[in-house]
Order: C-alpha cells, then sequence, then structure tokens
C-alpha cells in the first residue's frame, strides 16, 4: 500500500468541501442583522408589517390636535411599531411589556420624545447653543442629553433640528444653529455623535438614535409663517440649505423626520424626489424617516387628494413611519390590494423600522437596562448641572458695553427690573421636554447667590405683553405667563422709584418662552408689550442701564442699542440660566459667544443674512445715491452682523498670510494669522475665516463661512492661528447641480465677525 506524505494529507483535508465550509469568515454585523429580520419578516402578516409602520402618541403631552385612540388593542395586535410622548422607566416598560408579552411575535416597541435642548437637565436653546461656536461643548450637551433620555426609558430622539433660517419671524429658528450652511453643518454632526456616541453603537446603554429633522427647507417658509410654503431652486438647495442635513447622514444620524412644508408644489412627505432620489440614493442613507405630527393626513390640506391617496403618495415617495396620523394602518392594505402601492414598498418600510430596533439591541433586551434606579441616579446629577451652567454662560453674547458697564460690582445696590427678571419658567424655553422649570434657577436667584453682599431690589415694571388676545393664544398652550393686573403705568412707576434709589439698572427684558418655538412665529420682532416704554422710562433715571435679553429669535432693537450702556443676549439659557448669566454679569466669566442669525435695525428688513448675493446696483453708501438697492429709510446693514460678539477685553487681528498667492485644484491653501490679546483680562475669541469667490458661473455670495476656531487667550497673549481651505472649500453647486471649483480670482477674510475682516487675495488656477 502506497504511504501518502502527511503534508500532502494535510493539504488534502485542508482544501476539503468540509474544510473550506469551516474556513468561511464570520458573518458581518449587518450580515447577521439582515439574517435575524429576513427571518423574522418571514412570519410576519402584512398587517403586521403595516403595523410597524404605525407611530403613535401616549402620554404626558400632546404637540398637536390629535391623540391617538384605542393604542392598547394595537399594541396587543403587533399594530404599533413605536410610541412618543411616553418616558419614564415605569411608563415604558407597561408598554413595553404589553407589545413583548401580547403580541404574537414579540416585536419591542421603540420609544421617542422631543428632546431638543437637554432632557431633565436643560441647556440652552439651540440657537444659543450655536452661538457659543464651541463644538465640544455642543456635543457634550448632547451627551448628557443622551444619557438622562436613555436612562428615562427612551431609545430615540426628535433632534437635532438642523433647519437653515433667515427669518427671524419665524419662531422655529430658535431650535436650530441659525443661518450659515458651514457653521450648521458642523453643529448638526457634533450633536449626532454626542446622542449616538463614538462610532454610532445604539447597543451602548447611554446612547439614543438621533432623528435628523426637518426634511427638508423648513425654515425657509415664507413672511416667517411656520408650515408655510418654500419655493426655491435646486440649486440654492444644494448650497445654502441642505449641507447641514447631509452632514447629519454622513455622521451617522439613524432616522430622518420628513417637514410639514412643500417644496416647489410638493410637500415633503409626499416628495419622492426628496426621500429617495436625493436622500437615499444620492446620499445613501440607510436609515429610516418618519413623518412629523399628522404630515400625512395634512396633505389634504395641501390639496394632494382624499386620506387613503395621500397615504399612498407617502408610502410611494419613501417614507417608513407615519407619526400619529394612522393613515398606513388605515389604508396601506387597500392601497396594496389596488395596486397603488407595491406590497415591496411596505416590505421595504417594514425592514426599516426593524433595522432600527435590532440596532438599538432591542431584541436582545427590550427593557435595555432602564430602571428607577438607574433614572434616580442618572437624572439631573450634579456634574450634568455643573455642565449646563458651564455651557450655558458660554452662549452668551455680549452686544453692547460700554462706560465700564460691565461686569457689575458685588457691592452697592441693583435695581432688578424687569417681567424675566424673576422668571424660572422663562429661563429653560420652549421645547423643554421633560425638563422641571422649578428646578431652573432665575436671574434673580443667581445674582443673590453671587453676591450675598449686594443690596437687589426687584420690581416687575411690566408685563411681557398686555395684549389680551396674545395673552389668551399662549396661555392656551403652555404658556404660563405671569400677568400682572396693574396698569402699565403703575408698574413703570414703581421701577422708576426702585431705580432712582439704585446704583445701575439691570433690566430683564425680552420674549417669554412661548414666543418663540413651533406655531410661535411673530410679525412684530421688537419688544413686545409694554417693555419698550418702560425701558424709555429707566433710560430717563440717568442711572447705568443693562439689558439682560432674553428671547428665542434675534430681536429688533434699534433704540436698545441706541441707548441701553450695555447688552448681554442670553435666549433661554436654561436649567442654570440665573447662575450663568450672574458669571458673566460680574466678570466671574468672561463672555465669548457671538451671534449666528443676523440681528436687523428693523423687521422690514428680513430676510436679513451675511452670505447674501450682490446686485447689479449694489449699494455703497453714499446717501444720495437713487437707483441703487437700499431701503429710503433706513441702511442696508444689521444692527448686529452674523458672527459678532464682544467680549470684557480687546482683541487685535495681524494681517492674513497664505501659503501661496496661486494654488492648482487639488491644492490645500494654508492661511495664517496672529490675533492678540490686547486687553485687560483672559478671555477667549472666535477666529472666523470667509472667502468670496469673485467670478462665477453663477452669481456667488459676498462671503461664506469656510472654518472658525476659539482660542484662549490670556492678557498680552499673541498666538498665530492657522487654517487650511481644502479643495473641497472652494467647490460650489453650478447649475447643473455638478459640484465645482471654478478657477480664477478669489479672497480669503479673517476677523472677528463676518463685518470686521481683513482680506488677501489669491488665484486658483484650471490645472
Amino acid at each position: 500500500m502506497k504511504r501518502i506524505p502527511i503534508a500532502t494529507l494535510l493539504f488534502a483535508l485542508a482544501c476539503s468541501p468540509a474544510a473550506r465550509a469551516q474556513k468561511k469568515p464570520a458573518p458581518t454585523a449587518d450580515q447577521k442583522m439582515k439574517q435575524y429580520v429576513d427571518a423574522l419578516m418571514a412570519k410576519m402578516t402584512q398587517e403586521e408589517k403595516i403595523g410597524q409602520l404605525n407611530l403613535v402618541s401616549v402620554g404626558f403631552d400632546v404637540t398637536g390636535p390629535v391623540v391617538s385612540q384605542g393604542v392598547d388593542a394595537n399594541i396587543r395586535k403587533g399594530n404599533v411599531g413605536g410610541v412618543f410622548n411616553t418616558y419614564t422607566p415605569v411608563a415604558v416598560h407597561k408598554l413595553q411589556e404589553m407589545a413583548i408579552k401580547e403580541s404574537r411575535l414579540h416585536i419591542p416597541l421603540m420609544f421617542g420624545y422631543d428632546v431638543i435642548h437637554g432632557h431633565r437637565t436643560i441647556f440652552p436653546i439651540a440657537l444659543g447653543l450655536a452661538a457659543s461656536w464651541d463644538l465640544k461643548a455642543i456635543e457634550q450637551s448632547a451627551r448628557v442629553a443622551a444619557e438622562e433620555s436613555a436612562a428615562d426609558g427612551l431609545h430615540w430622539v426628535f433632534s437635532p433640528m438642523v433647519d437653515i433660517a433667515r427669518d427671524a419671524r419665524w419662531g422655529r429658528i430658535s431650535e436650530g444653529a441659525g443661518e450659515d450652511p458651514y457653521l450648521g453643518s458642523r453643529v448638526a454632526e457634533a450633536m449626532v455623535r454626542g446622542y449616538q456616541g463614538p462610532g454610532n453603537d445604539l447597543t451602548k446603554p447611554n446612547t439614543v438614535m438621533a432623528c435628523l429633522k426637518h426634511f427638508a427647507l423648513y425654515g425657509a417658509a415664507e413672511a416667517g409663517r411656520d408650515y408655510n410654503t418654500t419655493d426655491m431652486s435646486r440649486q440654492r438647495m444644494y448650497n445654502e440649505y441642505l449641507p447641514p442635513y447631509r452632514a447629519a447622514i454622513e455622521a451617522g444620524v439613524g432616522s430622518v423626520m420628513s417637514s410639514f412644508n412643500d417644496i416647489n408644489g410638493t410637500p415633503a412627505t409626499a416628495n419622492k424626489w426628496l426621500m429617495t432620489d436625493l436622500l437615499r440614493k444620492q446620499w445613501n442613507f440607510q436609515g429610516f424617516v418618519c413623518t412629523d405630527y399628522t404630515a400625512i393626513p395634512e396633505m389634504m390640506e395641501h390639496g394632494m387628494g382624499t386620506a387613503e391617496q395621500v397615504s399612498a403618495l407617502a408610502l410611494n415617495a419613501g417614507i417608513d413611519q407615519d407619526m400619529v396620523g394612522e393613515e398606513f394602518l388605515k389604508y396601506a392594505a387597500q392601497n396594496i390590494k389596488s395596486g397603488a402601492v407595491p406590497a415591496a414598498q411596505v416590505d421595504a418600510a417594514c425592514r426599516r423600522i426593524l433595522e432600527a430596533k435590532y440596532k438599538l439591541g432591542l431584541f436582545q433586551d427590550p427593557y435595555r437596562n432602564v430602571s428607577p434606579e438607574r433614572a434616580s441616579s442618572t437624572l439631573m446629577k450634579p456634574e450634568f448641572i455643573a455642565a449646563a451652567r458651564d455651557i450655558s454662560r458660554r452662549s452668551l453674547v455680549l452686544l453692547k458695553n460700554e462706560r465700564s458697564a460691565l461686569p457689575l460690582k458685588k457691592t452697592g445696590s441693583i435695581a432688578l427690573i424687569g417681567p424675566l427678571a424673576n422668571r424660572q419658567r422663562d429661563v429653560i424655553g420652549s421645547w423643554s421636554g421633560a425638563g422641571d422649570w422649578k428646578q431652573a434657577v432665575s436671574v434673580e436667584q443667581g445674582l443673590r447667590a453671587a453676591a450675598p453682599s449686594l443690596k437687589i431690589t426687584y420690581a416687575k415694571g411690566s408685563n411681557i405683553t398686555d395684549d389680551q388676545q396674545l395673552i389668551d393664544r399662549l396661555q392656551a398652550y403652555g404658556g404660563e405667563l405671569d400677568i400682572d393686573k396693574r396698569s402699565p403705568e403703575e408698574l413703570i412707576k414703581e421701577a422708576v422709584q426702585v431705580a432712582e434709589k439704585a446704583d445701575v439698572v439691570v433690566a430683564v427684558v425680552g420674549e417669554s418662552q412661548g414666543m418663540s418655538g413651533e406655531a410661535a412665529s411673530r410679525a412684530d420682532i421688537g419688544l413686545p408689550g409694554q417693555q419698550l416704554a418702560l425701558l424709555k422710562a429707566l433710560k430717563a433715571t440717568g442711572k447705568p442701564l443693562v439689558l439682560v435679553l432674553m428671547n428665542g429669535r434675534p430681536l429688533a432693537i434699534g433704540w436698545e442699542n441706541q441707548n441701553a450702556d450695555a447688552i448681554l443676549e442670553t435666549w433661554f439659557a436654561g436649567t442654570q440660566a440665573g447662575n450663568a448669566i450672574a458669571d458673566v454679569l460680574f466678570g466671574d466669566y468672561n463672555p465669548s459667544g457671538k451671534i449666528t442669525a443676523t440681528f436687523p435695525q428693523v423687521v422690514g428688513q428680513i430676510p436679513l443674512y451675511y452670505n447674501h448675493k450682490s446686485t447689479g446696483r449694489p449699494y455703497t453708501g453714499t446717501k444720495l445715491d437713487k437707483y441703487k438697492s437700499r431701503y429710503l429709510d433706513v441702511s442696508n446693514e444689521p444692527l448686529y452682523p452674523f458672527g459678532f460678539g464682544l467680549s470684557y477685553t480687546t482683541f487685535t487681528y495681524g494681517k492674513p498670510t497664505l501659503s501661496k498667492a496661486t494654488i492648482g485644484p487639488a491644492e490645500t491653501l494654508t492661511v495664517s494669522v496672529p490675533v492678540q490679546n490686547t486687553g485687560t483680562m483672559d478671555g477667549e475669541e472666535v477666529a472666523q475665516l470667509y472667502i468670496r469667490d469673485m467670478v462665477g458661473s453663477t452669481s456667488r455670495p459676498v462671503q461664506e463661512l469656510k472654518g472658525f476656531q476659539k482660542v484662549m487667550l490670556k492678557k498680552g497673549e499673541n498666538k498665530t492661528l492657522t487654517f487650511r481651505l481644502a479643495p473641497d472649500d472652494l467647490k460650489f453647486y453650478n447649475n447643473d447641480l455638478k459640484f465645482v471649483a471654478e478657477p480664477g480670482d478669489f479672497q480669503v477674510m479673517v476677523g472677528g465677525n463676518s463685518r470686521d475682516v481683513q482680506l488677501v487675495p489669491f488665484k486658483l488656477t484650471a490645472k
């Protein structure tokens, strides 16, 4: 018998079919998910698949006029895929247990909530967060919100809101990063990282799935009126409005919410180009899309057809989950039967919902480590409160400071005046979710805690508004206004008497929390009610006048800017607002915030934004030039330009220098600029870099933000900052929607805001 060498035998065994099967690579995470979802869907009836597309509202508050009915029965039948407005471990456990134990296939529910700027620990509104220009702080705010949300039973948060907004009348400008697509993109990325954690591993117990909203162009609603129509070219969409959405997609956001508005005549919720061609095919988004609250039935008011028809339109467009409307539950089966909707469309939507639950780890642990004990040890932890205070003060913007009005001394006396001075409810703002305003710190509380030796005398001075119709509207939907029954004259008289006995007047004025946010558009964005009359009376006392503004949008405050000695913009600064504001007013923290939405002189200038295009007849400031793009009654200039904000110290910029005067299309340009703290305090400065493409195949903006750095400089310290302009920074979408950089002349501009910059030219060559 011929002997076979051992080596030959081993080789033969290694090459056998059995050995090859054993050597197959282990399935990837995506393959495992597909196998699991395939097996589950093979067991599901059509009704159960449609049930996963149903997102119902159950719980403590409602963001619209419809409350889901018969929820318990639908959960037991497998006709509910997700729940929102329910949180806390006890409430979540009850409904989850019903789905796991009583539905046929035991598919877990997914729980979502509007966590916009904090869950229990409330941070500044998003417009305030963006004003910090501090991406680490912004990410930290979302990280804290994720930890609290997850501990409170939630898997999914309806944030970030990344809509570009250039009309301060729109109430929801408070929820986004402002007017600039570059800054908005960086903020969107930071928020997604904060919510979903490193690597987007949603199985970790301290993460939640983020939901990008509102897709798309919601912030461009005509007339600044919420839910209104939007009409723009695709070239403008791609260059000015879409970048933050795409940045969030590329950061790995797990879900997307459709917007209420129509886009060039087609509601976003029925817009197949938007939801399928752009989002899925061009941007390769793999997650799921839910509607906003009752957006599908609302399409009937858009004139898009019957309930059955709009349900089909939404499914065919690429919508995966219906928030509260329950139109899929009612009509998807008959739309499939009639051929209006392919069965494969429902299968694809169901798969995406199940994949989200798989990524969240809900099939492995439906209760996601949720327990009352965990919630108790997590919610509003001391370190979260400390983070809220620090991030809040980073968001505050010093708009004016003359006659050394600020910082205040901690001795002597202050007249604390204004309808918002002692308000805890208002400091946490709108969309404060599960936040408890009773745990918030008012301005008065913050000042008294920071300066116990200071004599502080309070007077209300005026109501937020005396317009009864407006009061009724606000109070009907959680306005929680505190209306003093005394006449405006009596309130002002008392305030003046208090002011006359003090060394300085601190007036806390602005909007109530209900005056911004959803369904809170304002046609007049000056101070409401008798607040301006109050300020005029306080000015007449001759006392130094410090304004503390509280508001959710840029305001038209021309008189205030002319007459106040100092103005501190505080937005709605959250749970620790009063302490953060006191830190800045007394100089314990040097303000470093910069506005991210332009403040107009008057409301008639709106829409007003820095990165506009030039006309053929630009106004250059010559008063008697008639045939120019200008107003007769005011200048074109804003009250405060994009990127503006003062400090208690001063910063001086040297001339920028470039690594090259001419670059090729694949080269990176290095821009260096010396910045010196020339004042008497240590402080942080936000250095901003802009470019201008001087000649293009389409008209280009007069400025575009392309970089920023927040740097701490000790008094007298000088640092050279380095920026890098990559090839893509010079590109734009042309009228063929090609992303191109066109050879020619450019300018680079560096400074402390969009107005006060120094510029240097350079050229881009074709090769």
